[in-house]
């Protein structure tokens, strides 16, 4: 292949019908701008509403009637500005979007900052006959969610001062991210091609590389840079513990986990279910990691060796077609309507599908009340990876596009807490119908090792963060200074109980409790492995039932942001407040390991 066959197309070389279609958003940049004008222009009408909230039921819903049409005008822009922008990171028109709409959208937050203190201080009897009122009717799940927060609302005076001090919140993760990301130089590795970078996003490919000696120096490399640097580190972690604490005393919760898990309405009990869980499921995850060692013919298994390929890739070709048809059959068990609107919108123009030199990497899906729900790819046709990738997204689309077709607008977006069901229901029910229908046993071999990984990614090491955020703010709640030495010997200890006796701990291991972005936003980690265990759940009581089993599901993707996360679930069939859901999905993580076990060993 020469060259040129090899060099990344530029943006304007991508067929058109390979690129999403945003017309339902905008139909072009100037019109966008032109709408830009219009927002920004009603926005300057917020004030004059100030004062009128309480006066009556219509009053109210004059407003409501307002603030929605805004939003869902400032939805739009930010959507298109978003999605243009990720075409091309070069390119400064979509850059100049986003940043446009970023300082009018903050203008606008600011001159309505008055509007949830107002509502609270509107009297409980006057606000129940409001709630009452057929003209608030779709606005009563968005009141009734501010409503809420009555208890934990201080004074004017006190709430204007947190306000100002909330600017500043912000600078601990920043400074995290400059110096880990800018600041941070790692170095070259030396490789068979020869010296390559190594960063933050090169990491992770480093420690695949089939090569153990690159994978050691790449790994002694990055963790040398952490170790230089750890007081700093430890010093910027604690001060973001010590804002969490902070936040939750002066609002009056009962600690920091508690504020976090309130605006989903969690339960702790879900939280500690997890984590309780897990001490009893680590077995099956230490003999995975026997079975590495083992199958990797090590005589030591060392930190840098937990990612190194345990099967070789299967080799497999897959168009964006037949993708499209492998998902579509993997989920026609949820029936042809949801078939035939993906299938509709995946070849269509809903996905841009193919990397373009400029092009923000990865996946993502994002939608919106009035557009497309659009996915983001960089498909590649000979990944397997990418159609699960597919079918992730897709299922993050079909939820937005079920949630903003049977809501209101001002309650149609759901929880990032559901918003992984979705997905990750989808990828288990591809799995299971590639698995069935595969002939081919290195496939085969393949498909239960990615499952695998994913849910060991997912489940164990998830949990494992959000038992050491748990930890940490703990510590930080009983007097305890968070110090380098402390976080270290905590992290270890976590080390130690999930990877277990196989695992030879490097001097320098603890450092990645150090260098996890996800910190920075306290008790959002624990998500990922509820959803998992979740959508496991889900797909065996889909596949296993009938219409009723197919419609609960369909009963939880159309509630959007109708109920809290726990309560959409047990509509559909899951009960997360009990422990069943995610000590099934460690039985199931199990049961791949066992076959892995015997696969391999019927090849040695």
């Amino acid at each position: 292949m020469s060259d040129n066959e090899q060099r990344i197309p530029l943006r304007g070389e991508i067929p058109v019908s390979d690129t999403w279609d945003l017309s339902k958003l905008f139909t072009d940049d100037e019109a966008w701008n032109k709408a830009l004008c219009k927002f920004e222009k009603t926005a300057e009408k917020i004030p004059s509403f100030r004062g009128t909230l309480g006066k009556s039921a219509l009053s109210l819903a004059d407003f409501l009637d307002f603030l929605r049409d805004l939003n869902i005008l400032g939805e739009r822009l930010g959507c298109y500005a978003g999605l243009r922008q990720s075409e091309d990171e070069g390119d400064s028109v979509g850059r100049t979007m986003t940043g446009k709409i970023t300082i009018v959208s903050a203008k606008a937050r600011a001159a309505a900052a008055w509007v949830s203190p107002e509502l609270l201080a509107i009297p409980e009897k006057d606000m129940e006959s409001f709630l009452a009122h057929d003209r608030i009717c779709d606005y009563r799940i968005y009141l009734q969610r501010i409503l809420r927060y009555r208890p934990y609302i201080l004074s004017d005076k006190e709430e204007k001062i947190i306000a100002i001090h909330s600017e500043g919140e912000g600078a601990v993760h920043d400074a995290f991210s400059v110096l880990t990301n800018v600041d941070f130089d790692f170095g070259f590795v030396e490789t068979h091609e020869g010296k390559r970078p190594l960063s933050q996003s090169t990491f992770s490919v480093f420690m695949e590389d089939p090569d153990r000696n690159i994978r050691e120096s790449a790994y002694k490399m990055f963790y040398s840079c952490f170790n230089a640097h750890k007081t700093t580190l430890a010093a910027l972690y604690s001060g973001s513990v010590k804002q969490d604490v902070i936040h939750s005393r002066i609002r009056g919760y009962s600690s920091a986990r508690a504020a976090s898990l309130f605006s989903d309405n969690v339960s702790e009990t879900v939280y500690d279910n997890l984590i309780s869980a897990v001490s009893g499921k680590l077995e099956s995850l230490h003999r995975y990691y026997k079975l590495r060692k083992r199958v990797l013919k090590l005589q030591e298994l060392r930190h840098y060796d937990v990612y190194a390929p345990l099967v070789p890739a299967a080799k497999k070709n897959t168009s964006w077609n037949e993708a499209v048809d492998l998902v579509c059959n993997a989920l026609q068990p949820l029936g042809d309507e949801y078939v035939s609107v993906l299938r509709g919108g995946l070849l269509g123009r809903w996905a841009d599908r193919y990397e373009n030199k400029g092009k923000r990497s990865g996946a993502f899906s994002a939608g919106s009340f009035t557009g497309d729900p659009y996915i983001l790819m960089n498909y590649k046709e000979d990944s397997i990876r990418d159609v699960f990738t597919l079918a992730h997204e897709g299922g993050h689309s079909m939820h937005t596009w079920y949630s903003a077709h049977s809501n209101p607008f001002m309650h149609y977006d759901y929880t990032i807490f559901e918003a992984e069901v979705a997905s990750t229901f989808n990828e288990e029910l591809l799995f299971r119908y590639l698995e069935k229908k595969s002939d081919n046993r290195d496939l085969t071999l393949y498909l239960i090792n990615k499952h695998a990984d994913d849910l060991l990614a997912t489940l164990y090491r998830q949990t494992m963060f959000a038992e050491f955020e748990k930890i940490t703010h703990e510590h930080e709640e009983n007097g305890n200074p968070l110090t380098v030495d402390l976080l270290r010997a905590e992290y270890r200890k976590l080390l130690k109980k999930y990877f277990g006796p196989e695992m030879v701990l490097e001097d320098t291991s603890d450092l990645e409790g150090l260098r996890i972005p996800h910190f920075y936003g306290a008790f959002y980690v624990y998500k990922y492995a509820t959803g998992v265990s979740a959508a496991i759940a889900l797909a065996d009581r889909v596949l296993n039932g009938g219409k009723n089993e197919r419609e609960d599901y369909f009963t939880f993707l159309k509630s959007g942001g109708s109920r809290f996360p726990v309560e959409s679930l047990k509509a559909a069939g899951v009960d997360m407040i009990s422990p069943e859901p995610i000590n099934a999905a460690f039985d199931t993580f199990g049961r791949l390991v066992d076959e892995l076990e015997k696969m391999l060993a019927d090849s040695e």
